[in-house]
Order: C-alpha cells, then sequence, then structure tokens
C-alpha cells in the first residue's frame, strides 16, 4: 500500500514564503536551502558577486559628491514544486516482522536545475526496511526546478514518508445451513484485536463486508432471527482480504417443518435448482480463464459435458447432441447465435453479465423445443449510485459502456458497444502476400437498457441488444477437386432483439414474472451462384406465476409462446444423406430453388412443483405441452427430478437424480417443400441421470454424475422420422470457489454418442462424440494488481469421413472420392493445448486502469483440426489450427 505522505510549510534561507500542499499520493516537501550565489559570468559588469546574508550586491569606490546608489532590489526565489510522486510500498520485511505501527521517515533531498534528484539521505534512520523503501521512492520524484531571478538552480529540501500498514478486508456469505439460501438483515459484530467493535448487516442476497481493518486477531458473532448464532474467529494480515461463508441452523424442532426452507430459498436469484445439474460461474471466474480473452460465454467450453468444437467452429456441443439441439436464453429470451465469426468472442459482452445458468440436461419445464442442452445468460442492472463507465481495448475488439441513475427519476440506464477491428489489419496483410483468399471479416454488438426499481420485490426493464456478422472472401484459385467453388464468397449474419420484463413478488407466497420479446434474425450467404437468404421476425413472450399451496408445496405456472413468420430463398443442390454416395462435386450437381413465405408457431404450456416433503429432500415433478404448427402435433413431456441432503448441515453430501421426456420439432428447412419432406414429428429424448456432490471445505466442493440419453424419432433427410441413437457417459468436477486470491477447477467427461439412420443400418458415432475431455484451470492473485492464470485441456480428436480415389467423372472434367462407410470412421490425433493469461491492474482515486496478456497455445502444438487432399484423393494432409498465439488488451474504468 502506497505510504501516506503530510504536507507542512517552510521558510527558505533567502526569503519566507509558504510551501505548497499537495495531495494524498504525493510526499511532504519541506522548505529548500538556499542555492548558490551567480558566478561572475551572470553579472553584466562581470564584477565578482560575494556571498552574503542576505543576498548578494555590488559596491563601488566611495565618492562623497555623488549620491550613493540604490541597491538592487532583491532576487525572487521559487521553491522546488513536485510534479511526480509514486510514492513508497509499506516494506515486506516489515510485515515478515510483524510490525503494523506507523512508521515516518525524513529525506534530505538534493534537488538538481533539471527538477532531478541528485542526491538523496536518510535525516534519521528507522531500520526495518523503511529507509530502504523511502530512499527507492525518492529516486523516482520528479519537481519543477527551483528558481531565483527566473532562472532554475540547485536546491536542498527536506520529504517525508509516512508508512501506514496495509489495511486489511473481512467480508462474507450467511445462509442456512440445509438449503443454503441466504439469510438477509443477520446481524454480524465484528471485535478487533483492541477491543473495539464494528457491526453490520447481511444484505438480500446474504452478503457482507468490513472495511479498513486493522492486522490481528478478529471474533466474530453472526446471528439471525430463529437461527442459532455462531462465533468465529479470523486472523487478519496487513493487506488481507478474508473470505467466509457461514451457514446457520435453525433453532427448535430437531426437523422443522419444509415450509421454512421454501421461504428462505424463494428469494429472488437464490432458488435451488429445478434441475438436476445447473452450473452457475461467477463473475471473476467467467472474465479471468485464460485463453478466453476474458470473454465470459466462451467459458462454457471450460465445464464437463461441453464438447470442443473443431477449429474456431463457436458451436456449443453438449453431452454428444448436435448445435443446434442446445438454446441460448438472454435473461429468458431466446437467441439464434451466443459467438460471433468462429468463436472469437461472444455477442454479449462480459461487462454486461451478472451469471451464466448452463443445464447440460434434465432441465426444468419452463424451457422446451430442444433435447440438448439449455444456456440461460442473465444480464445484470444497471448500477445506481453515480455514473459509471468503461473503455477496453486488445488486437480484436474494441468496446465501451456507460451506466448509472437517470437523474432522480428512479430510472437508471446502461449502453454498451463493440466493434471488431481485424478487417483493419488482415485484410492489407493478406492482400500484400499475394494469398489465395483475402478476408474483411467484422462484427459489432450493441446494447441497452433501462429500469425501474419500484421497491425492493417488483421492477420494470425496457432492453434492446443485437449482433452483426459480414465477411467477404475473394477466392482466386478454386479447389480443382470442385472448380465451382470460385470467385465471391459472403456472409451476413445478425439479430436484434427488443424486450420488455416486469417482475414482481406480490407477497412471501406468490411472484409474478412477465416477459415479452420482438425481433429480427438475418441470414444472407452466397457462393459462387449457390445462395441463402433468411429474414424472420421472431416474437417471444413468458408469462410465470408461482404461488405457494401449503407447506412445502410451491407451484410454477407458465405460458412460453413464440411465433416467427420468415421468408426464405434458397439456391443450392441437394442434401445428400449421410453415407450416401456422391453424384459429383458439390456445386456442380443440379441446384435447387425455393422461394418461401412461412410462419413458425409454438406455444407452449407448463407446470411444475417445488416440494420439500422431508428435512433436506427436494422432488420437483413437472409435465410441458408444446404444439408445433409445422408438424400439426401436441408433445407431452413429463418429467421429475430429485435432491437429498444425506448430511446435516457442513460439510453437505447430496444425491441427486432425474428422468424426462424432451421434444424437439424439425427445422424450417426439413419440413420445406422443396428440400424437406412432409409428415415429419418432433424428434424425442430421454434424459436419465444420477449423481452426487460433496463438499469438503468452505471453498472446495465436487460432483460426480452419470447420464444416458436414449434419442428416436430424429429427422433424417428423405428418410422421415428413422433416425435412432444415444449417449452416454460420465462427468467430474473439482471446484474451488473463487476466494480472495484463488479459484480453479479439474473437469473431466468421459463419453460416447452414437446413430443409426434407420433401424436397417449400422450403428455409427455421431459427429460431436468425444470421448475423453479434460480440462484443468487455475487463477491466483499475486497482491499488488498482478493475476496469473493458465488452462490446459487434453481432448480426443474430432471425428472425419476418409475419402479415396473413386472414379473420373468426364461430365465435371474431375475425379470424384469414394468417402468410407459408417460415415466418420475416424478420429483425429488428440488435441492439448496450455493457455496462460497475466492481469495487472491499477487502482486510482476515482478510476482503474489494467492491461492483460493472454497467450493462447503457449508450447505452439500443432493440433489437426482438419484433413485435406490433393486433386485425386491419392494423398492427403493434416491441416492445423491456430499457433502461438498472444493476444494484449487494456481496459480504464470509473
Amino acid at each position: 500500500m502506497p505510504a501516506r505522505r503530510l504536507p507542512f510549510a517552510g521558510v527558505l534561507f533567502l526569503g519566507a514564503f509558504s510551501a505548497a500542499r499537495f495531495s494524498f499520493a504525493q510526499g511532504t516537501q519541506q522548505p529548500p536551502a538556499p542555492p548558490p550565489p551567480p558566478s561572475p559570468q551572470d553579472d553584466p559588469r562581470g564584477s565578482a558577486v560575494p556571498r552574503g546574508a542576505s543576498g548578494a550586491s555590488l559596491t563601488t569606490p566611495a565618492d562623497s559628491s555623488a549620491p550613493a546608489p540604490a541597491p538592487p532590489p532583491a532576487a525572487v526565489i521559487v521553491p522546488p514544486k513536485l510534479v511526480t510522486d509514486e510514492g513508497a510500498q509499506y516494506p515486506d520485511s516489515a510485515l515478515k516482522e510483524g510490525l503494523t505501527d506507523t512508521v515516518t521517515v525524513v529525506l534530505v533531498l538534493e534537488i538538481d536545475p533539471t527538477g532531478g534528484v541528485r542526491n538523496a539521505t536518510v535525516e534519521t534512520p528507522v531500520g526495518h526496511g523503511f529507509d530502504e523503501a523511502a530512499l527507492a521512492a525518492a529516486k523516482k520524484l520528479r519537481f519543477e526546478p527551483a528558481q531565483r531571478g527566473g532562472k532554475p538552480v540547485a536546491a536542498r529540501i527536506k520529504h517525508q514518508y509516512v508508512f501506514a500498514p496495509p489495511v486489511s478486508r473481512l467480508v462474507g456469505r450467511v445462509a442456512a445451513s440445509r438449503s443454503d439460501a441466504p439469510i438477509a438483515g443477520a446481524n454480524v459484530v465484528v471485535r478487533g484485536p483492541d477491543g473495539t467493535e464494528q457491526s453490520t448487516q447481511t444484505a438480500a442476497d446474504g452478503t457482507w463486508s468490513l472495511e479498513k481493518l486493522r492486522p490481528g486477531a478478529y471474533e466474530v458473532r453472526i446471528s439471525a432471527p430463529r437461527f442459532t448464532a455462531q462465533n468465529a474467529t479470523q486472523d487478519l494480515k496487513p493487506g488481507e482480504e478474508v473470505s467466509t461463508v457461514t451457514r446457520l441452523e435453525r433453532e427448535g424442532a430437531e426437523a422443522p417443518p419444509p415450509d421454512d426452507d421454501v421461504e428462505e430459498v424463494t428469494v429472488k436469484g437464490t432458488r435451488p435448482p429445478r434441475e438436476v445439474t445447473r452450473r452457475t460461474l461467477e463473475m471473476r471466474e467467467m472474465t479471468r480463464i485464460p485463453g478466453t480473452s476474458g470473454d465470459a460465454l466462451r467459458s462454457l467450453q471450460n465445464l464437463p459435458g461441453v464438447a470442443r468444437p473443431p477449429g474456431l467452429a463457436g458451436l456449443l456441443i453438449v453431452r454428444g447432441s448436435a448445435p443446434n439441439d442446445t438454446n441460448i436464453f438472454m435473461d429468458g429470451t431466446l437467441v439464434p447465435i451466443v459467438y460471433h465469426f468462429g468463436g472469437l468472442s461472444s455477442v454479449v459482452p462480459t461487462e454486461m453479465l451478472q451469471k451464466i445458468d448452463f443445464y447440460p440436461g434434465n432441465f426444468s419445464t419452463q424451457y422446451g423445443r430442444v433435447m440438448g442442452g439449455i444456456v440461460d445468460v442473465g444480464l445484470r442492472d444497471p448500477k445506481k449510485d453515480r455514473l459509471h463507465g468503461m473503455a477496453q481495448v486488445d488486437l480484436i475488439d474494441a468496446r465501451v459502456l456507460a451506466e448509472g441513475p437517470i437523474g432522480k427519476t428512479g430510472w437508471n440506464f446502461a449502453v454498451a458497444g463493440r466493434r471488431s477491428y481485424v478487417d483493419l489489419w488482415l485484410k492489407p496483410v493478406l492482400e500484400s502476400a499475394n494469398a489465395g483468399v483475402t478476408t474483411a471479416p467484422v462484427y459489432y454488438d450493441y446494447q441497452a437498457m433501462i429500469q425501474k426499481d419500484f421497491d425492493k420485490n417488483s421492477n420494470f426493464r425496457l432492453m434492446l441488444l443485437g449482433s452483426d456478422d459480414r465477411l467477404e472472401l475473394l477466392i482466386k484459385n478454386p479447389a480443382a477437386s470442385d472448380p465451382a467453388i470460385g470467385g465471391g464468397i459472403s456472409a451476413h449474419t445478425g439479430f436484434w432483439r427488443a424486450q420488455a420484463r416486469y417482475r414482481n413478488k406480490m407477497s412471501r407466497d406468490t411472484e409474478l414474472k412477465i416477459m415479452g420479446a420482438v425481433g429480427q434474425d438475418f441470414v444472407d450467404f452466397s457462393l459462387g451462384d449457390v445462395y441463402f437468404k433468411l429474414s424472420s421476425v421472431p416474437m417471444t413472450s413468458r408469462i410465470e406465476l408461482s404461488q405457494r399451496i401449503t407447506k412445502g408445496v410451491l407451484a410454477n405456472i407458465g405460458v412460453d409462446m413464440l411465433y416467427s413468420p420468415y421468408k426464405v430463398q434458397v439456391r443450392a443442390p441437394p442434401f445428400p444423406r449421410p453415407g450416401e454416395p456422391p453424384g459429383g462435386p458439390g456445386l456442380s450437381r443440379p441446384p435447387l430453388e425455393t422461394n418461401d413465405t412461412d410462419a413458425i408457431l409454438r406455444p407452449g404450456l407448463y407446470t411444475e412443483f417445488e416440494l420439500t416433503p422431508w428435512r433436506g429432500g427436494r422432488i420437483v415433478p413437472g409435465v410441458r405441452l408444446d404444439y408445433a404448427k409445422d408438424t400439426k402435433e401436441w408433445d407431452f413431456g413429463p418429467r421429475v427430478v430429485m435432491r437429498q441432503d444425506l448430511t446435516r448441515g457442513f460439510p453437505r453430501t447430496t444425491l441427486k437424480g432425474g428422468m424426462g421426456i424432451f421434444y424437439q420439432p424439425p427445422q424450417p428447412q426439413e419440413t420445406n417443400p422443396v428440400y424437406g419432406q412432409g409428415g415429419l414429428r418432433s424428434n424425442r429424448a430421454y434424459h436419465y441421470s444420477l449423481g452426487v456432490e460433496q463438499e469438503f471445505t468452505q471453498n472446495i466442493e465436487a460432483s460426480l454424475e452419470g447420464y444416458y440419453k436414449e434419442l428416436d424419432r430424429l429427422v433424417i433427410s428423405n428418410n422421415g422420422n428413422s433416425g435412432t441413437g444415444q449417449a452416454y457417459g460420465m462427468e467430474v468436477l473439482l471446484r474451488y470457489k473463487p476466494d480472495a486470491r484463488f479459484f480453479g477447477w479439474l473437469a473431466y467427461t468421459l463419453s460416447r454418442s452414437t446413430r443409426k439412420d434407420t433401424p436397417l443400418d449400422d450403428e455409427r458415432l455421431s459427429p460431436f462424440s468425444q470421448t475423453h475431455i479434460l480440462t484443468v484451470l487455475g487463477s491466483y492473485r499475486l497482491g499488488r494488481g498482478w493475476e496469473l492464470g493458465a488452462r490446459f485441456r487434453l481432448v480426443s480428436g474430432s471425428l472425419y469421413t476418409p475419402s479415396t480415389y473413386g472414379f473420373y467423372d468426364e461430365n465435371a472434367g474431375v475425379p470424384l472420392a469414394l468417402q468410407s462407410y459408417p460415415p466418420y470412421s475416424a478420429r483425429m490425433p488428440l488435441f492439448h493445448q496450455l493457455d496462460i493469461r497475466v492481469d495487472k491492474s491499477w487502482k486510482f482515486k476515482d478510476w482503474q486502469f489494467s492491461v492483460y496478456a493472454d497467450i493462447q497455445n503457449v508450447y505452439n502444438h500443432g493440433n489437426v483440426e482438419g484433413v485435406s487432399y490433393n486433386y485425386n484423393y491419392t494423398q492427403n494432409t493434416f491441416a492445423t489450427g491456430l499457433p502461438f498465439l498472444p493476444s494484449l488488451g487494456m481496459r480504464g474504468e470509473f
């Protein structure tokens, strides 16, 4: 911690004046010593100027007849003025010796005519490393030099540093022992080493904090109505932040009524999961994971059950399901994509997020229309205290954010925007290198919201968010195996959403949530004379009422609507079935065309009961009913999840499990009259899972979960709902939750995913099956604003379909390949990569500045991302992914 400096007045030897008073961040300056007299060359008459106690004067021989000349005016003396003082740190050697006193070191500084410190000495040494710390800080001092008569001169002054020991901080969270629900309004009393007491109360989320504590041993007492108080002792070291979690037991009966816990867990945002598995990342974890450039949504790829997509595909592959089997929501509103081009960054910046809830399977009935997983991204409320701002720039994009109150209206706002500028430097580089492909990718996104909190139980929010990606390619050298691929490639994709949301906890038993949104999705892709153009206007709404019926019974009843008119224009060859022999080079086949205007209509109804029938037990049965206009059928999906605490209090051991039926309507292109087929039904999946969660310490927890998914009625091109499949595996997560210094986890997934296109076909691996996925990561705060993190990944290689030379197509004039059967029968080499991230931040009085270096693939391993063939498919070579890739960024915020 920088030492504190105190200003005091001084007097020059040659004249009296007041010394300048300096700010908190500066040292204390004493008056300068008298500057040296001028040399004879300084006098215009060349006479010697003697030293004098009251200055210098010029004398001539006495002349009784001439009047005595008036003495020249005294030269104006201006003291040196401090310009730069970085401060001195409380020495580590003193802290190790257990010193916590305030110490003052007085220095005598000799300042040269340029304002630099020529020499510094300690007036009275104090030892313990303080003298050395003060002298080291003095070397970095810069002054405006002293002046005499308007000319810079040397000076000698005193300058003092006041070393105050770094203060400490105590933070914590108070929760109910059985449900882990936060306890608001709990009293926290802290007695310090000198006997003085400080007190505070917990916030709505159960958190509390006490700042500026002196080092030493503290007694902490936490109490709340209807709970048994707890006492604890915490030792605080200088400059340390200690974080604690306290779980209070209820008073009275050995087995309190289940209704008590339900009342606790209905606090906004803290209800126990209505799913078997919900993994929530905290903000510090989301922004500091190496290899993600601080992008929160990219952190999802490090969780169990999420496969690594090949290359920079930017896809979410959950438990062996296809990417379009997983839905992404922003504050409850469905959005079509989660990443910009190739996963460079997410479509909503981290600074706007509050949390990310990830459900890999067996999710609540409030979600439907998919059979993979769910990602629900919660956007945080705007800040209310004052105006805040942020700007960040790195090698990929730049972003800004502003938020705060709107006068005294009670409304608060937040606006943010981001734009990539890869196109500004990559395109000239490729063109100067005469590359076969020139590229100019660019993306941007934007967010804006206003919110009014009527009281602590109700609020209203209006939000607008959007994303836009554009890419243009010029292929100068078409592939010999498919000469139709040439000319230009262009892609333009994006979306926007306008949302209104209202929440009101009307009483302790009733809560109402209403959300409505409208927007647009658009895709415009062209390759030569092949194109795909889609424009849709999705309108979604959700109304959910939570009502406690009786003790231990909470009902959630909701309506979930989706209506989306769309227009699609396509000119492309027909899509072959998996394993179907090619009819020629892909784009040289006779194209089909369609120009279709239609609408998607998919209303849904759901109900769910949260039951706490006995101590530590929780059962959530529910049912969802969905209708799809394209299939003209209602899909009935019952589900149930169960959780049971096997231990009372801390450390908690919980057994969990669930099963359910999940439906996914066919995609619009699958029911299109030209490219699709009629008479389709919804895809169907049966989810089963069983697992255990174990707490070891307040920060260390582990979970083990096995899952099995049985798939049927899968839509197969030109073959109806003949497809079947299965996916099964085991997921392990050992997590160290963030404390004042460290966070990290180990995630491992063992899985297998298979498919059959028809009952008569052989079983084959799904293209998204990855057997082993291991991720180990951690980040540690070193102190003084430094943080160091690392991530290591080891993943089975992606699957691909080998090709060999088949025959020569005289019509197209190119050799054609024969693909192996079954498809996806070969696997690329093992993927492994180490990423490192270093952060440094500086905190000032009203703002903060930070820089980071995020280095991917530190040891430059050539990971295989694809296979390419020569013109006649007789030879192949592996295409590797990104090499050693450093990314630098800087950020300022206030």
